[in-house]
């Protein structure tokens, strides 16, 4: 398969991990280099997306994930226990959808970072396009900082928070990761796969992230290298059989976040509004922008639920 993304991605780290560890061939290709296809074929250039070998197209890391779980179930990132597998797919959603914020934050409002990923973008993106390299750098730094730091509710206001929340995480995966390997037990889950994308290409690449990280949290740093490097184990993954009590920081970190931006943001859609407020743990957020994408998360989120015994719904 051709795979369409971009080597600084958020989601494009998440998905090359999980095609890497499950042995799935790939080849890397920009997309914007063949843009127009992309276009007439998917609607739209949101990276990564997948060309199948039988020209079918592929896009957004969770469903794709789960095709190909059907297709080539072995070795399996999903656990085997109901309940463990609902926490999975929770903090998976938490990585692609919460962690996002502060990932963009940090990319694109300290001045080094941003510096460095322009650059890097600029001549990764940009190279059909006929314009002085610093204009291209001023094109992008504008950009991204506008639409992904100060529209998505990153203030003098909220900024503690935003950076709070990756410390949270680090310090929730560090006490998951003091007795195992992995977050869930000996192999990599989706749940490990769903927080490579914050972890991986933002928070453990770009120089202000990553430098906490290595000083804060190393065994956060070194988990990192281990699921890129996973290799499938010669059984069946074993994972835990219920939700360890070192779980307990990560779940009451994802309660009072991202579930609580979940809920608002189904309300605004619901009410045909563009925009909503939230008070997350204190701290106010004002007028974020509707995400339709986060609506369909949610419903993905309650399905998964509803499927569970009234017993394993208790336990959850």
């Amino acid at each position: 398969m051709k795979l369409y993304g971009v080597s600084v991605s958020y989601y494009t780290g998440k998905l090359e991990a999980y095609l890497r560890y499950k042995g799935i061939p790939y080849e890397m290709a920009s997309p914007y280099a063949d843009a127009k296809r992309i276009r007439e074929k998917t609607g739209a250039i949101q990276v990564p997306m997948v060309l199948r070998g039988d020209g079918r197209w592929m896009s957004d890391t969770t469903p794709i994930i789960q095709q190909l779980e059907k297709e080539q179930p072995a070795p399996t990132v999903m656990p085997t226990d109901p309940v463990v597998r609902f926490v999975a797919l929770l903090i998976e959603d938490y990585g692609d959808e919460w962690l996002w914020r502060p990932a963009m934050h940090y990319r694109w409002s300290y001045e080094h970072d941003r510096a460095l990923l322009s650059r890097i973008l600029a001549d990764e993106l940009m190279q059909h396009m006929k314009l002085p390299r610093l204009v291209k750098l001023m094109l992008i730094k504008r950009r991204q900082r506008l639409g992904f730091v100060v529209r998505d509710g990153v203030t003098a206001a909220t900024r503690a928070h935003v950076e709070g929340s990756y410390k949270n995480a680090l310090a929730a995966m560090t006490a998951m990761l003091k007795t195992r390997p992995y977050l869930l037990g000996e192999a990599p889950s989706i749940a490990d796969f769903g927080m490579m994308g914050p972890m991986l290409r933002h928070f453990g690449q770009d120089p202000t992230p990553a430098e906490i990280m290595r000083n804060t949290a190393p065994a956060v740093y070194e988990w990192v290298a281990r699921v890129w490097n996973a290799k499938p184990p010669a059984g069946a993954p074993a994972f835990v059989a219920e939700i360890p009590s070192d779980a307990a920081a990560m779940l009451k970190e994802i309660a009072e976040t991202h579930l609580v931006q979940l809920d608002r943001n189904a309300e605004a859609y619901g009410a045909g509004a563009s925009h909503f407020d939230m008070t997350v743990q204190g701290t106010a957020y004002e007028r974020l922008p509707v995400s339709r994408y986060r609506v369909w998360c949610l419903e993905m989120l309650r399905e998964a639920f509803a499927a569970l015994t009234a017993e394993q719904q208790n336990r959850v």
